[in-house]
């Protein structure tokens, strides 16, 4: 693979003077003086570090990502549709309709509506300005939230004494927020902490004077192995930040600091979290300490790491017995992570499921405790999810029970929000509002289904909570239904390995899944020389079923 992109990419606002790029350096085969284009290395000259970082312009207000092709990705699958029989209901065409297939689930205990949630979501600003879209959008779709990492020691109302958080404005919003319109039963709340809430007393905090249910441990992401950033525009806040001892730059004590950034040569401060180095040990007794603390369940999220690391983690999480297990693949995004270690830094999502599944195995086949595992990496639509479930089978239905979200509700709230915006302005794309009306009463098309659940209550729902919900369930939702039933498969624990084929060669080499090429080549000679009896196709099915 040529790498075209090493020297120009939309994620940092640079460019190139020409097409023909050198495809090793990504740079113009002819670089010349006078040139007002910035490339990467021209950017970087003028600006330094800013341009390992995702463009400022729209800090807050936008996600980023890796463009890298890995080679490998979840369209190297194809699911594979039946039409003898069906598995968790009746095979009866007045029965088995696609509506009838059931996409609720439970992940760690916690029972779901629909197989997805968002991953935690901490101090980012892209976090905070559309919390009460995203948390009453997991809320009303019955799916589960996590507050990420930071937030209390972002908060900079939070009391703290003693080196402990006894009060925090902030994540109290952000707990009471998805309890607005939660219904007690499905989804829930959960905080995660990193090194610094761990510190501060984040966990107990949440525990005894929130109310918390769930903690979560967070020992890194598929974006960036690093801990997490986020710009500080205000020097009083940076100053404050590396009081509380976090990770500050350039550093906001410094005289010649504070001159530049008061004369603006640069406009921001980045913070940054510390890492963490867990230990068997001490991994173990930490979860038993938060169940002694009052944690009715407790969840591990982790990142995209070495495959030994991988090993090392399932077996943590084994030990300690945590409820639910999250690993997140390079590829996905972030509010602001190093674009080069979004790019060229841990495992994508594919190989990294592939790692997972071979430990899965090996720990079932000697009896070790396997918890519920969730999977995050740049899932978009049901269609992945659909293949990294089939992908996780291993003769019992899927060990992946739910797969974890980012960027794609923070795009879904983001969009309905804006558009609801534009409506307003009456400033809607005019094919839009021809085709939809410029009403988001009514081109919010799950408005009516929400208003007949919850009244005059339906105007508190912020317009992004409706779009996060309608592309959750009138999307998703129902894309899966369709391939739930496509496969004749109406329950998600019948959803099988054998349900997807691989199309590449490499597919079949990481994952173990046969080609379409190859697959059940004896079974079709069976069928066909199975006797002459009509059912004889049938009874071959029920075989491979059961197989």
């Amino acid at each position: 693979m040529s790498d075209i992109y090493a020297n120009a990419r939309s994620t940092t606002d640079t460019s190139v003077r020409k097409k023909d790029v050198n495809p090793t350096s990504g740079m113009c085969p002819i670089c010349i003086h006078d040139c007002k284009t910035l490339c990467e290395v021209g950017k970087s000259a003028l600006r330094g570090r800013e341009v390992l970082y995702p463009d400022t312009e729209w800090f807050g207000h936008s996600t980023a990502s890796s463009n890298k092709d890995y080679g490998l990705d979840w369209s190297d699958f194809q699911i594979l549709t039946e039409c003898l029989g069906a598995r968790g209901i009746e095979p009866n065409p007045d029965k088995a309709t696609f509506p009838a297939a059931d996409i609720t689930t439970s992940v760690g205990g916690v029972p779901l509506k629909v197989p997805v949630f968002t991953a935690g979501l901490g101090s980012t600003a892209v976090a905070k300005n559309y919390w009460d879209g995203l948390a009453i959008g997991a809320a009303i779709s019955g799916s589960i939230q996590v507050i990420g990492e930071n937030i209390c020691g972002m908060d900079m109302d939070a009391v703290i004494t003693k080196g402990k958080v006894t009060k925090s404005p902030e994540l109290k919003y952000r707990v009471d927020k998805f309890r607005e319109f939660w219904d007690g039963k499905n989804g829930e709340i959960v905080v995660q902490t990193n090194v610094e809430d761990q510190r501060l007393g984040t966990d107990v905090y949440a525990l005894s004077k929130l109310e918390v249910n769930v903690i979560e441990r967070k020992w890194g992401q598929g974006a960036k192995a690093i801990g997490g950033e986020v710009r500080i525009y205000d020097l009083k806040k940076a100053l404050e930040l590396k009081r509380r001892g976090y990770v500050v730059l350039p550093d906001p004590e410094d005289p010649a600091v504070q001159k530049a950034f008061k004369d603006g040569a640069f406009k921001t401060f980045e913070r940054h979290s510390r890492v963490g180095f867990p230990e068997f040990k001490g991994f173990v007794e930490d979860i038993e300490w938060l169940r002694d603390q009052g944690a009715k369940k407790v969840f591990l999220k982790t990142g995209a790491y070495r495959p030994a690391t991988t090993a090392f983690t399932l077996k943590c999480a084994s030990a300690a017995r945590v409820d639910l297990l999250t690993f997140d693949g390079a590829g996905g995004g972030t509010g602001m992570s190093p674009v080069p270690m979004m790019n060229d830094c841990s495992t994508p999502t594919v190989y990294l499921q592939a790692q997972v599944m071979q430990c899965v195995r090996m720990m079932k086949e000697n009896g070790m405790y396997v918890p519920d595992i969730a999977f995050a990496g740049g899932f978009v639509n049901e269609t992945q999810m659909y293949k990294s479930m089939a992908m996780s089978d291993l003769g019992t239905g899927p060990t992946i029970k739910a797969i974890a979200m980012a960027r794609a509700p923070i795009t879904a709230v983001m969009k309905a929000d804006y558009f609801a915006q534009l409506s307003k302005k009456n400033d809607l794309p005019p094919q839009f509002a021809k085709a939809y009306t410029s009403d988001p009463n009514k081109f919010m098309i799950a408005y009516n289904e929400l208003e007949e659940v919850y009244g005059k209550d339906v105007k508190n729902i912020p317009i992004g909570a409706i779009g996060l919900y309608t592309y959750w369930h009138d999307r998703i939702g129902v894309g899966l239904q369709q391939l739930m039933a496509g496969a004749r498969k109406f329950k998600l624990c019948c959803i099988s390995r054998g349900d997807i084929a691989s199309i590449t060669e490499r597919a079949t080499r990481v994952t173990g899944i046969p080609m379409v090429s190859e697959i059940e080549n004896d079974l079709m000679s069976r069928i066909l020389l199975d006797g002459a009896g009509e059912e004889a196709p049938v009874k071959a099915a029920k075989r491979k079923a059961k197989a």
